[in-house]
């Protein structure tokens, strides 16, 4: 784990008579922050950020990114790289660990995927109990606390052993529970682990698989797959890792800081994103609509459009370019084509040729293509945002890791108190 960074030089703030010098760090990509933690107490007073846009609230050596250049890199390495030469589960223990797994490293960590891919029968009995028309992101979280009642070996992090057991059996278990979900939504048998396939393999088998009709497997569709899993690992701090890290704070387990982090994806604003984009190309779509129209609705704000525009990334977002390459390669391959693909390049032509979208840095982000890419594979729409939660996973696990151990004192955000000034108790009567 890296050591945290030390003073560089101070800026002075001036309060009144009060003068108060603040320390200034620099991080190892020469971003700059200055040091508040000890204002409040050298003051009394605090600084304001809603919604921490401008605020760092760790010192993480995990994931960076430069959002005016579009540069995304974890543990140093480009996304680039990695979504080219590297897998899934390479990638999620170079985000645990900070370095590349060796072959015997990455070897143990399959068998420990293998191992725990099955779950509990009493769990498998459990799906029974959530209704057909359930959303599969609350039965995700719902079963992603309930593990941690068969694991109870380990909920303390006593070593770095049963820390690995722990990650190997949420990242293999989240992809069981994940196809169970869809399974019981479609009333089909639940089906069991193939030991022997590799995790993308598996996945696709226990999604589609039936006992009467095995899942025939496509390499590029797996290929895609794992492409986008890599793409959704970690990204900094972002509203799920934040809670992730912030429940990780207080002492909680690994498995439940994980079920919230499920909780905070879900939202429409955050992993749901890209099933909205997609439930507007099919709008596009079915209603014929000119997207002319479309892009003249947005500059009038009479409209909105999805999967443009990102609160970190000015310039295109580096995840959305290869996904938009990737669905084309896998659609090409299966010998299909997708109208919603279409219609989302000519509204990326339009939108990065209009100056309204340019000058205030409109791109594609990541949840414009990924959609698309899950469509080509088969994954159905409410699926989406569990998929982006099976990616993330390791992105969790990484987070929860550097809290625990950091030995981190427990996350307590300030407020400005705007409400009424103290008064006194009205007795019912008078009310």
């Amino acid at each position: 784990m890296s050591q945290p960074m030390q003073p560089e030089s101070a800026a002075t703030l001036n309060l009144g008579e009060q003068s108060v010098e603040l320390p200034i760090l620099v991080g190892t990509e020469n971003e700059t922050a200055i040091d508040i933690s000890k204002l409040r107490g050298q003051t009394g007073v605090i600084t304001l950020d809603e919604g921490y846009r401008n605020t760092g609230s760790v010192q993480s050596a995990i994931t960076f990114i430069n959002g005016e250049e579009g540069i995304l890199r974890y543990r140093g390495i480009p996304i680039e790289q990695l979504a080219e030469k590297s897998t899934f589960i390479e990638t999620a223990l170079l985000l645990i660990y900070g370095e590349l797994p060796t072959g015997s490293q990455l070897e143990r960590f399959r068998q420990l995927l293998a191992e725990h891919e099955m779950i509990h029968e009493g769990m498998r009995n459990s799906f029974i109990g959530f209704p057909p028309n359930g959303h599969p992101m609350a039965i995700l979280s719902s079963m992603i606390n309930t593990l941690s009642c068969y694991n109870e070996d380990v909920m303390e992090m006593e070593d770095a052993e049963r820390f690995e057991n722990a990650a190997a059996r949420l990242i293999s278990k989240i992809r069981t529970v994940a196809a169970y979900a869809y399974k019981t939504s479609r009333g089909q048998p639940l089906m069991y682990p193939e030991s022997e396939a590799s995790y993308c393999r598996n996945f696709l088998h226990l999604m589609f698989s039936t006992p009467t009709r095995r899942y025939e497997i496509d390499e590029d569709v797996v290929r895609a797959l794992s492409l986008f899993l890599i793409l959704h690992a970690d990204h900094e701090q972002n509203c799920s890792t934040s809670t992730v890290r912030m429940v990780g704070s207080s002492g909680a387990n690994l498995f439940a800081s994980c079920s919230a982090g499920v909780c905070a994806l879900w939202g429409p604003l955050h992993g749901g994103a890209n099933v909205a984009v997609m439930q507007q190309l099919a709008r596009i779509h079915e209603s014929e609509m000119k997207i002319d129209d479309l892009i003249e609705a947005v500059k009038q704000k009479k409209d909105k459009l999805f999967g443009f525009g990102h609160g970190v990334y000015k310039s295109y977002d580096p995840r959305a370019q290869i996904l938009r390459q990737q669905a084309t390669k896998v659609l090409d391959k299966l010998g299909r084509s997708d109208p919603l693909l279409d219609i989302a390049q000519q509204l990326e032509e339009i939108a990065l040729g209009d100056d309204y979208f340019i000058s205030r840095n409109l791109y594609p982000n990541v949840d414009f293509y990924s959609g698309i890419l899950l469509r080509a594979i088969g994954i159905p729409l409410n699926m989406y945002t569990v998929m982006f939660a099976i990616g993330r996973m390791p992105g969790w696990i990484a987070n929860w890791k550097e809290v625990h151990d950091s030995h981190s004192r427990i996350y307590r955000p300030r407020q400005l108190y705007t409400g009424p000034p103290q008064r006194d108790y009205v007795a019912l009567q008078q009310r």
